[in-house]
């Protein structure tokens, strides 16, 4: 349970007594009036003395009052339990004006802390960063520089890249081609995992993807009108050499993600993300997506009305022949916000590489990191210079991005230019939708509607980055990671601390 104590408020001085009351009597209004006129005396004597004097207690007191005051503001963090202080009423000093040779501006003094929620042992080794997006200030620190892995947090940048690259209304493409020899097709994947091999009128889990038969479809009708004597189709090449089709697998990356159905091989032709039962998100996948992918064209081409009956399958590479049919996926803003919404791997991982492709790198794993450096740094946010982008999805462990590259990232999606509104929009939102539909109750359901955020998760990871609409109205973006020996737990914690965030919203304080 969590054990909320606010900051302790000075004993003197809050109702304004001062003790018992006094009376003046006659001999004291009398002295009174003597130190009133000699204090006159004084002044007309040495005006200059006592203004330096006035001027130089003032400041003193002044300090004094800050130093007290961050005194009590700091004291939270010897807090024995994880408590947010978020006291509002605390007055801001007028600031003290620095002297002429000091260029700097008065800053403001912030008392409200999360100190001690981010020191709950279930994060682990926590890593953090909280942003004021209105002013870009960094409010809240911890290790915010440092690279670190923060799960499917990437597919942030994923999405940005994407964006970027291919911008919202861009298709992925899968062609089938006229092959070298009579009765020959080939099917060329383009990195368009959400082809479906269901009937029409059923749909997968990629509502309004484009399906099989319609690409059959065309492809039967096609063939036959350009061979009219001879028009079964005999046999299906199936080319996945978009990217080298070895590079499937990331050594990283653990084999039950593949088995319980988190993730697909990463291939440049594949159906229904390569998904068991279609129609569940997670679903055990295969070993080998695109000779599943051939199997289930060769009998829609058969289900189309190909003379042949259905035929051949086998993997081999396209000779550039004539385009006969193309199936044309959804809009890549359509596909990140069903990526970011349901932290989608396999969609993630085929825009990587298709972004990378686009940017004339070889759409290699390899090439992800030099790939995503050059498409995020149009966005104006200083890169990490130690940045990792080891996969689109984040299921590496060795992904290195700091906290506050990705608050700072954040700081320009909330803005919503440069097509980054499509990004804000696929976020889910705590206690409402996506992977936090039912996150952030109890003490943090205060924030459930106001934070739009991207969870995290692997095995030695939980995470949380986005924005925060605080109660004070402040916008802040913000990246909180629990790493190392954290469970499930963790996800409670770090909902604890980015609600008490949203409490301190522009006050927060980063002791």
């Amino acid at each position: 349970m969590t054990d909320e104590r606010p900051l302790r408020r000075r004993a003197t001085g809050e109702n304004g007594a001062a003790g018992p009351a006094s009376s003046t009597t006659g001999q004291d209004a009398r002295r009174s009036l003597a130190a009133r006129t000699g204090l006159t005396a004084l002044l007309q004597r040495h005006p200059r003395v006592l203004v330096i004097t006035a001027l130089s207690l003032a400041f003193l007191l002044l300090g004094t009052g800050s130093v007290l005051a961050g005194v009590a503001a700091g004291s939270t963090q010897a807090a024995p339990a994880p408590t947010v202080s978020a006291t509002g009423s605390a007055p801001t000093p007028e600031p003290t004006r620095a002297p002429p040779s000091i260029a700097t501006g008065p800053t403001r003094l912030r008392t409200c802390s999360i100190a001690a929620l981010a020191q709950d042992g279930r994060l682990g080794d926590f890593v953090g960063a909280v942003v004021d997006a209105e002013t870009g200030e960094l409010l809240f620190d911890r290790a915010a520089t440092t690279p670190a892995r923060h799960g499917s947090v990437l597919k942030v940048l994923t999405a940005a890249a994407a964006l970027r690259v291919l911008g919202p209304d861009h298709q992925l493409v899968t062609r089938v081609e006229a092959g070298s020899a009579p009765g020959q097709i080939v099917l060329v994947g383009g990195g368009d995992a959400t082809l479906s091999a269901l009937a029409p009128g059923q749909e997968s889990v990629y509502a309004g993807a484009p399906k099989l038969a319609d690409l059959a479809a065309q492809t039967v009708a096609a063939y036959a009108a350009a061979n009219p004597d001879a028009p079964e189709i005999t046999e299906v090449i199936l080319d996945a050499d978009y990217w080298n089709p070895a590079d499937k697998w990331d050594p990283s990356w653990e084999r039950s993600e593949q088995t319980i159905g988190y993730q697909s091989e990463v291939t440049a032709l594949q159906v229904d993300g390569d998904r068991q039962n279609p129609t569940f998100d997670t679903s055990p996948r295969s070993t080998d997506p695109v000779s599943r992918a051939g199997e289930a064209f060769a009998f829609a081409l058969d289900a189309a009305g190909n003379p042949g009956g259905r035929p051949g399958i086998r993997v081999g590479a396209s000779n550039g022949g004539t385009e006969l049919a193309v199936a044309r996926s959804q809009p890549v803003g359509r596909l990140i916000g069903k990526m970011l919404l349901n932290s989608d791997n396999t969609l993630a991982e085929m825009l990587a590489r298709v972004v990378s492709k686009e940017s004339g790198f070889d759409g290699s794993a390899a090439s992800l990191t030099p790939a995503f450096a050059a498409a995020l740094q149009g966005y104006g946010v200083t890169l990490d210079p130690a940045m990792v982008i080891r996969d689109g999805s984040g299921l590496s462990h060795l992904n290195a991005v700091s906290p506050l590259y990705y608050a700072k990232l954040f700081d320009v999606i909330a803005d919503g230019g440069q097509n980054l509104s499509v990004l804000s929009a696929g976020l889910p939102v705590a206690g409402k939708s996506g992977s936090l539909a039912s996150r952030f109750t109890g003490d943090a359901s205060v924030a459930r509607g106001s934070v739009a955020a991207k969870t995290g998760w692997i095995t030695t990871a939980y995470s949380l980055s986005g924005i925060i609409t605080a109660a004070d109205g402040r916008r802040l973006t913000f990246a909180f990671s629990a790493i190392g020996d954290v469970d499930g737990s963790a996800r409670t914690a770090l909902d604890l601390l980015t609600a008490g965030a949203y409490r301190c919203g522009g006050n927060l304080s980063n002791n």
